[in-house]
């Protein structure tokens, strides 16, 4: 997909143009004091919101890189590293753009901006084009190119091919992988264009990088580890205690202790195990990779950022909800509360069937057996991770009976992962939510509250909303009423775009209320 990412990135300082580099206008940031204010401090809290272009150098950095600070009227702002590099700026070497916490663009922005960024970051523009991406959204690819350029600061192949870059960086120097992997992970169709467009974008091979490598924390260990960064606060904690309470024996694993999250996964033919570590003191979580076919690390990468909600901008978030009073309350309880996401849509989905009038107790004993039988056998160094949860197509075809799961709920898992296989259903978020319910909803044996349960924890839709929950229309007012669905509608709609995390902080409120009365 990177074929023509040389010609989109210049060799050493921009193209000037009277004085200014090509793309300064709507494409990059006004000059304001917040920023500079944030600049000047190296603030912490704006690593990874903007990107600071420093004209003299032809160099874009990050408002914390530890360099002398250039003065005002010598560097230019940018909304993501994407928008400074299709201006013509190169990567710092000392700060690393590419281990910002990510950028949170999507902020503010209109929704097909933050769908359409959400789907690059799946993949959606590996091997397709705008013109596709933008048929998903359904409109046309100009009207996407000029609402990226307007909101985002760059076109939505720069920021994919940005990505990209970034993620090869990462490798070169975070791990020891050799050049041709980390060559075919980052998507590069060749060593040829690899090697051109790093000597085009920083002026050295990725030989001479890796070499040179300094600014960043090289990991030891055995497999391959990357260091992802957050953006604080980030409740991990919490995330982690509610998978190990929904945990699938044998494929799943969590070391409360350590802080560690570790998993079995399956992408195509090949079969590996990860294992997450939560480091509070580095803001980051070091994800170790087990897997044979490194092709697939970038998405390995994106799918655990998605699981634990790394991107998210916690205090722009839980800014905007504290205008409400009950949830001001909650928020000052629970800082840095995020989406928990999933590994798997399937895996989500046949746990949320096995929920349905059980207990979550009752229901991870039932995972855990269809697992058991039939899922493959998997041998690694942790003893907890046994079983690679079964695909879409076994699941369609399994023998459920003798399990302890009643009827309708087997016929359920069967029709879809019969849907899944034949891909009726969409785990990568090119729906729209609400059609996303509908189309699940179809199948018998799942409910309006299921589908929307599915579609919080599998799609990342940050406006996600299953309001039909019994335990958010109690939650979401403050004298022990019982909302109708319809009700709590209304009541959420000044959440919005953020009502998803409205719920977990809502969940999180009448859990520690419940616990207070016993």
């Amino acid at each position: 997909m990177l074929a023509v990412i040389a010609k989109r990135f210049c060799i050493g300082r921009p193209r000037v143009l009277s004085g200014a580099p090509v793309g300064i206008g709507m494409t990059a940031l006004p000059d304001n004091d917040e920023y500079e204010n944030a600049r000047q401090s190296r603030d912490p809290r704006f690593d990874g919101r903007f990107f600071v272009a420093v004209l003299t150098t032809g160099i874009y950095c990050r408002p914390v890189c530890p360099v002398r600070i250039p003065k005002r009227e010598n560097v230019q702002l940018y909304r993501s590293a994407a928008g400074a590099a299709e201006a013509g700026f190169r990567p710092c070497l000392r700060c690393r753009p590419e281990s910002s916490p990510g950028t949170p663009a999507w902020i503010g922005a209109p929704y097909k901006v933050s769908k359409a960024l959400h789907l690059i970051a799946r993949g959606n523009l590996d091997g397709s084009t705008v013109e596709a991406l933008a048929g998903q959204l359904s409109i046309g690819s100009r009207q996407l190119s000029r609402l990226f350029q307007q909101h985002v600061g760059a076109s939505p192949v720069a920021v994919a091919q940005t990505q990209r870059l970034h993620f090869a960086k990462k490798l070169l120097d975070e791990t020891n992988l050799p050049l041709a992997q980390v060559c075919f992970a980052a998507g590069f169709g060749s060593l040829r264009r690899f090697n051109a467009v790093f000597q085009s974008t920083y002026a050295r091979t990725p030989k001479q990088l890796r070499k040179g490598r300094r600014g960043s924390k090289q990991l030891h260990g055995e497999g391959i580890q990357v260091r992802l960064s957050y953006r604080p606060p980030l409740d991990w904690r919490s995330m982690l205690a509610y998978l190990d309470y929904r945990k699938i024996p044998g494929v799943e694993y969590i070391d409360l202790q350590g802080n560690a999250y570790s998993r079995t996964i399956a992408i195509g033919e090949s079969v590996g195990d990860i294992c997450v570590v939560f480091s509070e003191k580095e803001h980051a979580a070091i994800l170790h990779i087990n897997f044979p076919d490194t092709r697939h690390l970038y998405h390995i990468v994106e799918k655990v950022r998605l699981l634990f909600d790394l991107k998210a901008d916690s205090e722009e978030i839980e800014r905007f909800l504290s205008r409400d009073p009950l949830l001001k309350k909650i928020i000052a309880k629970n800082p840095g509360t995020r989406v928990t996401g999933c590994w798997d849509g399937l895996e989500v989905t046949v746990r949320a069937i096995l929920g349905q009038q059980v207990t979550v107790k009752a229901a991870t004993t039932l995972a855990g057996r269809v697992a058991e039988r039939h899922g493959e056998s998997y041998s690694c160094s942790s003893a907890h991770l046994n079983r690679i949860f079964p695909s879409a197509k076994t699941l369609g075809e399994a023998d459920l009976d003798g399990l302890g799961i009643v009827g309708q709920r087997i016929a359920a898992i069967k029709a879809v992962a019969v849907m899944i296989g034949s891909k009726e259903i969409d785990f990568t978020g090119a729906e729209e939510t609400e059609e996303f319910v509908s189309r699940v909803c179809e199948i018998k044996g799942i409910g309006d509250w299921t589908a929307h349960y599915i579609a919080l924890r599998v799609l990342s839709d940050p406006d996600a909303f299953p309001y039909s929950d019994l335990i958010l229309r109690r939650a979401a007012t403050s004298n022990q009423e019982t909302l109708s669905p319809k009700a709590l509608l209304g009541r959420a709609e000044v959440w919005r775009p953020w009502r998803a995390y409205a719920v977990i902080l809502l969940w999180k409120h009448y859990q520690q209320t419940m616990r207070k009365t016993k």
